[in-house]
């Protein structure tokens, strides 16, 4: 008997053997048979879904869980365009804090005041307080006098902006959040995947790097996993520099490992180990995304995370490991360094399968196309970027370069997987939004963002569908809607391949289902 039969549906499978179904067998969490295999098999319970159209499960392939609950639950300056309105955010922020504590605020972006904001202007409200103010990015932040009294002389160097190292150096002055406020945060934010129709994600770096949340954070998830609280199925990327160096049997090639040896792949199908995230560079809305030339405007020519011999050697070692690679690069020159690194490393042992990525691939020069063909790379991109900053990027990058930002059909007629994702909560984490991007490209204000880049609605589904399942390894249990792989799909309003393009964003997803069950009533 199935557990569940759904029927009267427009079921689009993403399965070119199988396109389209109207009825869906399950049981034990699997889909078990379509159409004519189930309709006649008793089940304990039938849904008659009316008409309303079921897609796979949506796989966002590069999120930041703990981040998007936590800056859910903490003081923000967005929208403020005026210095005066986010210092009023400080004021009321600091007031409940005891004098030398610390008091994190969010949501600040320095374009919407036309300047950074600087600690001589934070000391005037923070009354004692170490204000840690994060911005939206991920890569920078603004801190006080009283932080930066704590950081060597250089880090003032900024007036109380502190980006990529400097910023890490800041976190780490600080105890770390405890491993029930992460497991609360990284639920809320689930709950939150799970209303826009996203089952599976990524979770882009955890215990290291830029965001450094606990030393521990993979036992906040493991904790959710244990008490049935795990809303998704997440895969954890181990930041780069998380691997320290082993004394292995040489035989095995490994210069640096994680504790034990475990690397991508160890887990079950709700919590596993993926990627090795590494970063290169920083971000276009921090204006550190490493370019080789200065962005319209300016001077700066953003800034790699560490000296490019120190980064490649990170690339190699986790490659030597055994690793799946997710290389953080958003410059071409970040790119470029990527792509040598990863060369380097397949040269020096071929791992035809590695499944590598490149997390972003921001701008991407047409001459860098053919090497992530060659490298059999995945371009984990994130179209809601440009969807909502698009106007900015594109005014920073100029006319030459704008095009080739966050592209999508080069990649695809070069042949290499296109990855769809958020990177949330740096932006909008819906996918149908994003979706709609890919194939109008273009932003809130309608301005033309690389229209040469544009893809087919079914391409851009297929990137959050079947791509995002091969970027994590899932292809033989997600990705489509067929017998033998896991119940996961969204249940959506409408058709996005059968609407008007424009309507893609605002379709409405009825329910998301895990494992076969509904979920809309635990959002």
């Amino acid at each position: 008997m199935l557990s569940t039969r759904l029927t009267n549906a427009h079921v689009v499978t993403m399965d070119p053997a199988h396109p389209v179904a109207h009825d869906i067998g399950i049981w034990r969490g699997r889909i078990v048979g379509l159409d004519e295999a189930v309709t006649g098999l008793p089940a304990r319970e039938v849904v008659d879904l009316q008409g309303a159209t079921v897609l796979p499960g949506f796989i966002d392939s590069h999120v930041h869980l703990a981040w998007t609950g936590l800056k859910a639950a903490t003081p923000s300056v967005a929208p403020c365009e005026r210095v005066e309105d986010v210092l009023a955010v400080v004021a009321r922020a600091v007031a409940d804090k005891p004098v030398g504590a610390w008091v994190d605020i969010v949501g600040y972006d320095q374009r919407a005041l036309g300047r950074h904001l600087t600690a001589v202007e934070l000391d005037k409200v923070a009354d004692g307080r170490k204000v840690f103010m994060l911005h939206d990015s991920g890569h920078g932040c603004v801190v006080n006098s009283a932080v930066l009294d704590l950081l060597p002389a250089s880090a003032a160097a900024g007036g109380g902006f502190l980006a990529e190292s400097a910023m890490t150096a800041a976190r780490r002055l600080r105890l770390p959040y405890s491993q029930e406020e992460l497991a609360d945060a990284i639920e809320r934010a689930g709950r939150q995947c799970l209303g826009e129709g996203i089952t599976a994600c990524a979770e882009a770096g955890i215990g290291g790097g830029l965001l450094g949340h606990s030393p521990v954070e993979a036992g906040a998830y493991q904790a959710l996993r244990d008490r049935g609280r795990l809303p998704l199925r997440v895969q954890l990327m181990a930041a780069g520099d998380t691997l320290r160096p082993v004394a292995a049997h040489a035989d095995d090639g490994f210069p640096r490992a994680l504790d034990l040896g475990l690397r991508t792949g160890f887990g079950d199908d709700w919590l596993s180990v993926g990627a090795l995230k590494i970063y290169t560079d920083g971000g276009m809305m921090a204006r550190t995304a490493a370019l080789p030339g200065p962005s319209v405007g300016t001077d700066g020519i953003g800034e790699l995370q560490d000296s490019p011999e120190a980064i490649t050697e990170l690339i190699v070692d986790g490659h030597l490991a055994g690793w799946q690679l997710a290389v953080h690069a958003i410059g071409d020159r970040a790119a470029d360094l990527a792509l040598d690194a990863l060369e380097r490393a397949q040269a020096l042992r071929p791992r035809p399968d590695a499944r590598h990525r490149i997390e972003h691939a921001g701008l991407i020069r047409p001459d860098q196309l053919p090497r992530f063909a060659a490298l059999g790379l995945s371009a984990v991109v994130q179209p809601n970027f440009l969807r909502y900053f698009g106007d900015d990027y594109a005014a920073v990058m100029g006319p030459e370069r704008a095009p080739w930002m966050y592209r999508g059909r080069g990649f695809l007629d070069h042949g290499v997987t296109l990855v769809g994702s958020s990177d949330r909560p740096v932006t909008d984490g819906s996918p149908l939004r994003a979706v709609q991007f890919m194939v109008e490209r273009t932003s809130l204000s309608g301005r033309a963002i690389g229209p040469d880049e544009a893809i087919s609605v079914e391409e851009a589904l297929y990137a959050y569908t079947v791509g995002g399942a091969r970027a994590c390894r899932w292809e033989d249990r997600a990705g489509t809607l067929t017998p033998g792989k896991r119940a996961d799909l969204v249940v959506l309003a409408d058709d996005p391949t059968r609407v008007e393009t424009s309507r893609i964003g605002d379709i409405e997803v009825l329910d998301t289902y895990v494992d076969g069950v509904p979920t809309a009533g635990r959002v």
